[in-house]
């Protein structure tokens, strides 16, 4: 049965602590965190990683002056790092593309052990939907199928890192959320075209959600942004069970996606007044604590260095982490058959077949 190591970890427990805790599975290694940014969890994570002296940390963004501020705050505290910056814009399929092939021909960097999949975005196109370069939601273009197309096209090198490694060694981190536990994939409206009250009941939003945060007509909207990203974080979990079950048993790759909790950070820029209150009453009825940045990241430093994670045996239970343990995600959002479709449904979207 897939377990951690540390019980007593929970959301109070620091990034650095975990990664000072396995640092054998990240010393020498060469990782890529995507999404990094200085006020971010990504930062907190891609710091974590570089304290216990991996080989090399590759740190992927848009802005090449966010990535170039947070190698230089990292070279102040771990200055014998190699790192390495990587212009990512995950909402443009063709942008994805040049960066995975720059990250191909790297022939110093032959292997990376491990990949943190962290960048997204949340309540994008609060006034009316926006569609990426290539036609799809924003969320689930940047938040799945952008990873999803990065993931695939650079597996050579986790591949070949994992040629050498212990199995379930080389680990691929899905960051989703807690948007997870709410639902699903939206398989007969993708992008958000058709009200919600006209969808199969299963693909509604659950309304009382909706209502919690200030949106009571969701029924009578087409698009509604929380769904959006919910989708997209569902995605992130069942994408996290593809690639274990694609990869495990046959290569020893091992993918989990987690939950990182509820940290102040620019992810939530976009938020209404309505959303920010209710988060805060959550907050102060005792339903979750707001966590530090490096909080933030200690369950994704969880999820790639504890050796006690292993890959699921029973629908998915185990493929989704929160508070730096076990979870389980809405059941449509960890279910290997759904898990299977979403599959192949990015692979249509992306034009491209990934077998393994």
């Amino acid at each position: 049965m897939t377990v951690t190591t540390h019980a007593h970890y929970d959301e109070r427990t620091e990034a650095l602590e975990v990664a000072k805790a396995f640092a054998e599975a990240i010393k020498g290694k060469t990782i890529l965190v995507t999404g990094v940014n200085r006020q971010g969890v990504g930062f907190t994570t891609a710091q974590a990683f570089a304290s216990q002296s991996p080989a090399h940390l590759i740190v992927a963004g848009r802005s090449a002056s966010k990535l170039q501020e947070c190698i230089d705050e990292l070279e102040r505290q771990y200055p014998n790092v190699e790192y390495r910056a990587l212009i990512l814009d995950l909402a443009s399929q063709k942008a994805v593309r040049k960066a995975a092939e720059e990250v191909l021909s790297w022939s110093d960097i032959p292997t990376i052990d491990i990949l943190v999949n962290n960048a997204g975005i949340m309540n994008m196109g609060l006034a009316e939907r926006e569609l990426s370069d290539d036609g799809l939601e924003i969320h689930f273009a940047t938040n799945h199928v952008g990873h999803f197309l990065f993931t695939n096209l650079v597996m050579p090198k986790l591949l070949q890192a994992a040629g050498t490694n212990p199995k379930g060694s080389t680990r691929i981190v899905q960051v989703s959320s807690g948007a997870a536990e709410s639902g699903g994939i939206r398989w007969s409206d993708i992008n958000f075209e058709k009200t919600s009250k006209d969808l199969p009941p299963e693909e509604q939003p659950d309304y009382a959600i909706c209502r919690r945060w200030g949106i009571p007509d969701a029924p009578d909207r087409s698009f509604v942004p929380l769904m959006a990203y919910v989708q997209s974080k569902a995605a992130n979990v069942l994408f996290g069970v593809s690639l274990t079950e694609k990869l495990y048993h046959a290569h020893g790759i091992l993918s989990l996606a987690v939950h990182p909790g509820v940290i102040a950070t620019e992810l939530g820029r976009y938020n209404t007044k309505e959303q920010i209150d209710s988060i805060h009453k959550r907050a102060q009825a005792g339903r979750f604590h707001f966590k530090t940045q490096g909080a933030g990241a200690s369950t994704s430093l969880v999820a790639a260095t504890d050796p006690e994670l292993g890959p699921s045996e029973a629908s998915g239970h185990g493929a989704f982490l929160k508070n730096c343990q076990l979870a389980d995600a809405h059941p449509r959002a960890q279910a290997p058959a759904e898990a299977e479709k979403l599959w192949k449904l990015s692979e249509e979207l992306v034009g491209q077949r990934f077998s393994y």
